[in-house]
């Protein structure tokens, strides 16, 4: 039966991962939050425990997510170069911060921080995108990766919540913003999880299937399912219009921030 949510969860998060671009780090948080409650762990752990297996799975999420993008040509590569070392260093250092906050301090700022960006990609869901503008230079690039990184790591997902309104702002196409940010959700998941489980090790606290902050089993479960799926929300996405595809964007930031804030103060 925990095979089968985690599969489930996994079919989910994967397809969501190829729609928007997020790893599908927004739909397996709090999803994972709710099963590791029913499982009876440590009720200070279950919030580290769910943003290092989300972050984990974004991992393969987003293998399968970036092949399905580069196909159609959207990623565009050399802004994933040059975000990436910031990208990297932030990620590992944001599952350090995540580590030594309280699960409740976890859950308020990440209810507070989608809504918040629910709310800026509702309101600027426009077809239209001032191509005009140019990303800045390496430099600004990789400073801006470190900040995506970091605040990628504190909430369990690949990025695409800041990389893709990033991009955009800086005159860059949803279709190639989503499939771009894909790609950069690779170099955070990696860094993150690595960080999750080195820094879950260190508390010196044993939590049954998993290394340090990430579960095994919730891993492996997801990951199956994920990788199938998320070719699925690639596809989906670009069939969809750019306002389609931020509206659909904004209600889902919105839900998780709203279940998050009732969480941690209901």
């Amino acid at each position: 039966m925990e095979l089968i949510i985690y599969l489930m969860i996994g079919a989910i998060a994967g397809f969501a991962a190829g729609l928007f671009g997020v790893g599908g780090g927004l739909i397996i948080v709090p999803i994972l939050y709710v099963v590791f409650s029913h499982q009876g762990y440590d009720p200070n752990l279950i919030m580290h425990m769910a943003l290092g297996t989300s972050l984990a799975t974004i991992v393969v999420t987003s293998i399968s997510s970036v092949m399905a993008h580069h196909k159609k040509g959207a990623v565009l590569w050399q802004v994933v170069k040059n975000l990436a070392p910031g990208l990297v260093i932030g990620s590992f250092a944001g599952a350090g911060i995540a580590d030594v906050l309280s699960g409740q301090i976890l859950q308020v700022i990440i209810g507070i921080f989608a809504i918040v960006i629910a709310f800026r990609m509702f309101t600027g869901a426009s077809a239209h995108v001032d191509t005009s503008r140019q990303l800045p230079s390496r430099p600004k690039q990789i400073t801006a990766g470190g900040v995506i990184g970091i605040a990628s790591a504190i909430f369990g997902i690949g990025g695409g919540s800041l990389t893709v309104p990033y991009l955009n702002r800086h005159g860059v196409v949803m279709q190639k913003a989503v499939a771009t940010s894909a790609a950069c959700g690779l170099p955070i998941a990696i860094a993150g999880a690595i960080g999750f489980m080195f820094f879950g090790q260190q508390q010196h606290q044993q939590i049954n299937h998993a290394i340090g902050y990430v579960h095994i089993y919730a891993f492996i479960g997801i990951s199956i399912m994920s990788f199938l799926t998320a070719k699925l929300g690639a596809k989906v996405a670009h069939a969809l219009s750019t306002v389609m595809l931020k509206k659909c964007f904004s209600f889902l930031l919105l839900f998780v921030g709203i279940y998050f804030l009732y969480r941690a103060w209901g």
